[in-house]
């Protein structure tokens, strides 16, 4: 069994002349993101694979976790597709994944893991996912929705 947590990142500010990339986290959005830690921690991430923007690389490092952080560009723009694509190449000594991206595409990932209806996915809000079996078999339809957190 492995758990997936997807992570959105937290509240990002919007600064005019800031390309989308580059804005950073709001006083709130550090805020949730120690907090979304705090609620993460005791679920003993092996792995963090958070997109390279400045907003999700700051709420992935202010999770605190002891979990080594690997940064993705790809994350960025990617579709669920293609988030899957990631998920299914990380190796199998990691038994939880956090992921940490940008809507809407980790609320789609969520819905199309689990089959679930999840009504929103506000900035800082993350689901728990179990996948029974191997990263590199996780498709549509393979998760069971444990928890949702919604800061």
């Amino acid at each position: 069994m492995k758990t997936l947590i997807v992570l959105r990142h937290a509240k990002a500010e919007h600064t005019p002349g800031v390309l989308d990339f580059e804005r950073g986290l709001t006083h709130r959005g550090q805020r949730n993101a120690r907090e979304a830690g705090v609620l993460i921690g005791p679920l003993k991430p092996d792995l963090v694979l958070s997109s390279s923007s400045k907003r999700t690389r700051q709420t992935a490092e202010l999770l605190g976790l002891a979990a080594p952080l690997e940064l993705d560009r790809d994350i960025y723009e990617a579709y669920t597709d293609e988030l899957l694509v990631l998920i299914r190449q990380v190796g199998p000594e990691v038994g939880t994944l956090v992921l940490v991206g940008h809507n809407p595409s980790v609320h789609e990932l969520v819905m199309g893991l689990t089959g679930d209806e999840v009504e929103t996915f506000p900035p800082g809000a993350f689901a728990v996912v179990e996948l029974p079996g191997p990263w590199s078999e996780v498709d549509s339809g393979t998760g069971t929705l444990v928890d949702t957190h919604r800061p």
